[in-house]
């Protein structure tokens, strides 16, 4: 493993982290560090240990010399720990969550032209 593997591997975590816990808004990137501060209580206690010792060495890559006191061994074993915890849950869930959304967006449609029709319909005395 290498320094520059570092970073891509904490923003896979916090995608992960933002894809099920929210958090994010459409069209913007997460970083580890920030989603911690907002979602990191959703992980259970061990799985947060392991994501600040990921946001610790995402934090030591920006700086070369102490990034090569990073515990690689460490590392590789949190980022397999928390993308074994958030990747399989919650594919489901998001394809729930995006389905829900979808009909609620088309019922939504459907009342605002349910309302519009009654509206009309009162004002040219047809009912």
């Amino acid at each position: 493993m290498m320094i520059e593997n570092i970073r891509p591997m904490a923003d896979e975590v916090a995608s992960l982290m933002a894809a099920r816990f929210g958090g994010m808004r459409r069209g913007q990137q997460a970083d580890l560090d920030s989603m911690m501060r907002r979602r990191g209580g959703a992980l259970p206690r061990r799985l947060r240990r392991e994501a600040r010792i990921m946001v610790q060495a995402d934090r030591m890559a920006d700086q070369p010399r102490l990034a090569r006191q990073v515990d690689f061994a460490r590392f590789e074993r949190a980022h397999k720990a928390l993308t074994g915890y958030l990747r399989p849950l919650g594919q489901g869930m998001r394809l729930q969550g995006s389905a829900i959304n979808i009909v609620a967006s088309v019922l939504f449609g459907l009342l605002v032209i349910g309302a519009a029709a009654v509206w009309i319909m009162l004002q040219r005395g047809l009912i």
